[in-house]
């Protein structure tokens, strides 16, 4: 029975790939900020395990982490929580700057830090979903398209540092998918919100399960998803 540790499992993508991973009876371990938000999880995943810790505070995950149970072994380690706030260069904060860089990015390598020798035990897998701002920026995204083309440097460097050790990395870049996230964009870009104009976050949970499952001969190292209509 595999071990998935998951961040994001609130909602959208990592809620999806959640779900298929619980349903097929793998043993969850979900991260949430706070306590309250760990209760949540726990309920609408019975039997999953949570983990508690602020990804807005990436210099005190090891802390957090280190007064908290962790798995002695894990399959993979799946980033999908993320922050976005749009606005030009010319107007976005150094605030703005520092959030969107420390979940999006220093948080991801911090954890990945952390759970790299349960990894290495189990040869296990490491994933990062990304973005299509991670291979392009367009204007009034360059905070989110930094911490997302930075999330792509940190998984390709990464893929070289482990293989020797069985790890293996995959970066999803999804396209808009149909999420709270995305309706926040909208709301930032002043345009009116359809969900059904999307990508399904079931759709994308299909291609991680998909690179979670491929037999050892193989590995994927990067994937695009794109709206298909």
């Amino acid at each position: 029975m595999a071990t998935h540790v998951i961040t994001g499992a609130g909602s959208g993508i990592g809620a999806a790939v959640a779900r298929r991973l619980h349903a097929r009876g793998d043993d969850l371990v979900l991260h949430a900020r706070n306590a309250a938000r760990a209760k949540e999880l726990a309920a609408a995943f019975p039997g999953a395990k949570t983990l508690v810790g602020d990804l807005t505070d990436p210099d005190k995950l090891s802390w957090a982490l280190s007064h908290q149970t962790l798995p002695d072994r894990v399959d993979s380690l799946l980033h999908i929580a993320g922050v976005v706030d749009l606005g030009p260069v010319g107007e976005l904060s150094t605030k703005s700057w520092r959030r969107q860089l420390d979940v999006n990015l220093i948080a991801p390598a911090e954890l990945t830090r952390l759970f790299l020798p349960q990894l290495r035990v189990a040869q296990g897998h490491v994933v990062f979903v990304n973005s299509g701002a991670g291979l392009a920026a367009h204007a009034e995204w360059a905070a989110y398209a930094a911490s997302k083309h930075g999330l792509k440097a940190l998984a390709d460097a990464l893929r070289q540092e482990e293989h020797a050790n069985g790890v293996r990395v995959t970066s999803v870049y999804p396209g808009r998918t149909a999420s709270p996230m995305q309706a926040k964009v909208h709301q930032q870009e002043g345009k009116e919100y359809d969900p059904a104009k999307w990508i399904d976050p079931e759709s994308v949970a299909t291609t991680i399960v998909m690179a979670l499952d491929l037999p050892r001969d193989a590995e994927v190292n990067d994937l695009s998803v794109r709206p298909g209509r």
